[in-house]
């Protein structure tokens, strides 16, 4: 019975739910330092929000190729747009994760196709917080070339991933994870990590396209890569909270909270081969936000 509660609760479909959001979000609203005219100037971000939390939730890439390309045409500096990306991210990406998280307890956890999702968030995530913490501790800039050569892999894993698709034949989806998986999803969460700690996304993008080269299942990809990703833009926020623009965060992170509840009721009503061509369409959309 309680399971069943708190799944109703979660869905936007339950009006007390969405009363509750509503008044939270409006008592936020109203604690800020500004006149409700000043924060109006805001509202468009709600949208941005929802749209990026959408496509990083259904997808396991951040919302971060949405936000970025955005912030820099308002002419934040780097280290805003970087952070204030992570600070939405905190909101959408966990709200994804507790929803895929809720989906697996309750629907997927004896599908044998499920079955090293723990182990897969596990090894990848403690990568990935190292890797994160090793960049900020460091101060290791990002290489010059990096944004570059990472929208050009998105580019081309875009093509591949959609070719696949259509050329070859179908395999017979894996659920066992042997000794290359794990030594793979260590170097994934290490340099994916460092990656997110440059770009506010990586980590997430990365898994779910090993995990679907390697012929996993792409729902489970998905949530294995949202709950890594939400897990590491936390331990980032952290390093960056200073810079973030909480005005923007202020609308855009209710709107990704919205947006990371709905992506999973987005992928759970697409069939395998529409999910890999929406993923693969992600990766050819956010490739060429990036070279632009």
């Amino acid at each position: 019975m309680t399971n069943i509660t708190k799944q109703a609760f979660m869905r936007l479909s339950n009006p007390k739910f969405i009363m509750l959001f509503l008044m939270l979000w409006l008592g936020l609203l109203l604690s800020s330092n500004h006149t409700l005219s000043e924060l109006a100037d805001y509202i468009f971000f709600t949208f941005l929000g929802t749209l990026g939390a959408i496509f990083a939730n259904s997808t396991g890439a951040g919302g971060g190729v949405v936000f970025i390309p955005m912030f820099t045409q308002l002419n934040f500096t780097e280290q805003q747009s970087i952070a204030t990306s992570f600070a939405i991210q905190c909101f959408g990406m966990t709200a994804g994760a507790l929803t895929w998280w809720h989906h697996y307890k309750t629907e997927k956890t004896d599908l044998r196709l499920w079955q090293g999702l723990k182990r897969i968030i596990v090894i990848t995530t403690i990568a990935s917080i190292i890797g994160l913490n090793t960049i900020f501790y460091y101060q290791v800039n990002s290489p010059a070339a990096l944004h570059t050569s990472f929208s050009w892999f998105s580019l081309l894993l875009g093509f591949f991933i959609i070719l696949t698709v259509y050329l070859l034949q179908p395999h017979r989806e894996r659920s066992q994870l042997y000794y290359l998986d794990y030594l793979a999803l260590a170097l994934i969460g290490l340099f994916g990590g460092a990656v997110t700690a440059w770009l506010s996304v990586g980590v997430g993008e990365l898994l779910v396209i090993y995990l679907l080269l390697r012929h996993f299942d792409i729902s489970m990809a998905v949530a294995a890569a949202v709950i890594v990703s939400a897990i590491s833009v936390w331990t980032a926020i952290a390093q960056v909270s200073s810079d973030v623009y909480w005005q923007v965060v202020l609308f855009a992170g209710p709107g990704a909270v919205l947006g990371g509840i709905f992506a999973k009721t987005l992928v759970t009503h697409l069939s395998a081969t529409k999910l890999k061509l929406f993923f693969a369409c992600w990766l050819l959309l956010s490739g060429a936000v990036g070279l632009t």
